[in-house]
């Protein structure tokens, strides 16, 4: 039997778990479970400068990485700090792994110095919580937590601990769980045969077929699996914001992403399908518009791991609960065992329509209507300059939208945004905690002014453990999205939407001891480009390029309308 301390334990519980970095930052009541990080090497800590930026580097790192990450804060300030990483994780379904520190036991209630009530305030963002009450149920309660985090829907879970949980002198038996049983959380393994035989049935009676798929495939592991049926029916697929990446950007089957700012093919395409497939998405508003006018002539199939979500918002015909992977397997066993294959003059009928709405548009833009660049053909270069294969995070707002339309993601977990909640400042430690992990891809934040602003003191974070990630900060001198709103919805009524004083980016990262690369013109882009990524490969580079602070992202739906209701310019709408 061996005896240890909360602390200690807190510590080889983690090991155990196989966390590699924990992202924190200390205060008085985690300092016994800091003591006891400082007496190890085997669980590293990443001191950020702000609480909310561990929570982001931590969900970067499982986005890619597809583990849980793990945020370490001390009481009151440092764990209210993190509620909008958590609530970023809790959203998009993240799986992540928040421990607090607390007051001593005796005092919680009692408004002692830092205390507040992190279960009570997290509770509506976490899949679940732990409070611990015994140091020897430490080993257990992480054991647990992770494989909430982890499994089923994914979601960040909370572990507070009192001070006196992790009490050096006093010592307990450690025992590690090696299963985790939970008699009430049991996620499905497998989905229904019977729903699964009829949604086969369906497909392969289409003549206008659109798959449609979210981030639940990528979560699942299962992007392999969603090409194969891709392609094994010749289907045109398109993905959510939080779904590229699924499916190769480059394939001729693959129509871009749908909804508020998808392409006029994939939202047509939706529009005028007879029968829609939905793999690990949710039908959220933006990508339904409104929903009563919703694919109008389209039988529903929806596949998700969380039966909640089907049917919440679009009624599905034919529901099937249970992991991606699995229904995926079951359903290309029998679409093989079938032996049929879909109407194939009525798909090339639908691909010829298909291929027509993409000559219509085609993610079309305008580069000769300003002497300034265009953000769209800034991230195009981008996409050049590091071979389509980067690691790309993103803030919020329009700079979001042009990356996910304009670079084109062939590989899953490689676009790493804030998609249901919107975070800005996420993008530039989701990078950090990436770029810690993939130390030998190149990881690239892609931001605006606005954004950046929000977790900037992070420079100082990758000053000191050298994290050498790549900012590109498409600067339109505004907050670019709620300026391109005011401009089509309040008469072009700027109401603080301007950044009126902004600081000299590259003076600014410069005396945090990295490169700055101010660009203002089109012919400076190539050669900061391939200094970026070349000269200066193994430093933070922050890239400030100016664009043309006019540009709006299209298309964009008509609020209110259906899928095939979207302005195409500014003087053009269909």
């Amino acid at each position: 039997m061996e005896l240890i301390s909360g602390g200690d334990m807190l510590v080889r519980a983690l090991h155990e778990a196989g966390v590699e970095y924990v992202y924190g930052y200390p205060g008085g009541s985690l300092l016994h479970v800091y003591d006891s990080l400082y007496k190890q090497s085997a669980v590293k800590h990443v001191l950020v400068r702000h609480e909310q930026a561990a929570a982001h580097m931590a969900d970067g790192y499982a986005r890619a990485t597809g583990k849980a990450g793990v945020v370490m804060v001390t009481s009151g300030p440092g764990a209210t700090n993190t509620i909008t990483g958590i609530a970023t994780a809790f959203t998009d379904s993240i799986p992540m792994v928040v421990i607090s520190g607390q007051v001593m036991s005796h005092l919680v209630g009692d408004d002692a110095f830092q205390e507040t009530d992190m279960l009570g305030v997290s509770r509506p963002i976490v899949k679940h919580s732990f409070a611990v009450r015994r140091p020897e149920d430490i080993p257990e309660i992480v054991a647990k937590a992770f494989y909430i985090a982890n499994s089923g829907r994914p979601g960040p879970v909370v572990i507070d601990i009192p001070k006196d949980m992790t009490m050096p002198n006093e010592r307990y038996e450690y025992v590690y769980p090696k299963k985790i049983k939970m008699r009430s959380y049991t996620p499905p393994l497998r989905g229904h045969s019977g729903q699964i035989k009829k949604a086969v049935e369906l497909l392969l009676a289409a003549k206008r077929p659109v798959i449609y798929s979210g981030g639940g495939v990528i979560i699942d592991g299962s992007s392999d699996k969603l090409r194969t049926l891709v392609d094994r029916l010749n289907f045109p697929c398109t993905n959510t914001l939080m779904g590229l990446g699924a499916y190769p950007g480059t394939s001729e089957r693959f129509l871009g992403m749908l909804g508020m700012h998808g392409s006029y093919e994939a939202n047509m395409a939706m529009h005028n399908a007879d029968v829609v497939i939905a793999i690990g998405a949710r039908f959220d508003d933006r990508v339904t518009n409104a929903t009563n006018k919703f694919c109008p002539d389209a039988k529903i199939i929806h596949v998700d791991i969380d039966p909640s979500s089907i049917s919440k918002t679009i009624i599905a015909d034919v529901p099937i609960v249970g992991p991606v992977g699995a229904v995926l397997d079951e359903m290309m066993a029998l679409i093989d065992e079938a032996n049929e294959v879909p109407d194939a003059e009525a798909l090339e009928t639908w691909w010829k329509q298909i291929n027509e709405w993409r000559e219509r548009h085609g993610g079309r833009y305008d580069k000769n209507d300003s002497q300034l660049m265009k953000p769209q053909e800034v991230i195009e270069a981008m996409w050049t300059a590091t071979k389509g294969d980067a690691f790309v995070t993103s803030d919020v707002g329009q700079h979001q939208m042009f990356a996910a339309q304009y670079y084109k993601f062939d590989k899953p977990n490689r676009w790493i945004n804030s998609g249901g909640l919107g975070t800005m400042g996420f993008g530039f430690p989701a990078a950090m905690g990436i770029k810690m992990n993939f130390p030998d891809d190149m990881v690239v934040c892609v931001t605006g002014e606005g954004s950046i602003q929000m977790n900037i003191q992070e420079l100082s974070t990758c000053l000191q453990y050298g994290i050498p990630v790549k900012i590109l900060c498409l600067n339109n001198g505004s907050l670019g999205m709620v300026r391109q709103w005011q401009d089509m919805n309040y008469e072009g009524r700027h109401s603080h939407s301007y950044m009126e004083s902004l600081p000299d980016f590259v003076k600014l990262v410069e005396a945090y001891g990295h490169v700055g690369i101010r660009v203002t013109e089109r012919d400076q882009l190539p050669q900061a480009l391939e200094d970026t990524f070349g000269k200066y490969n193994d430093r933070l580079v922050f890239l400030d390029v100016a664009v043309d602070e006019t540009e709006h992202v299209y298309p964009m739906q008509v609020p209110t309308g259906s899928m095939r209701d979207m302005w195409l310019s500014k003087t053009e709408r269909t």
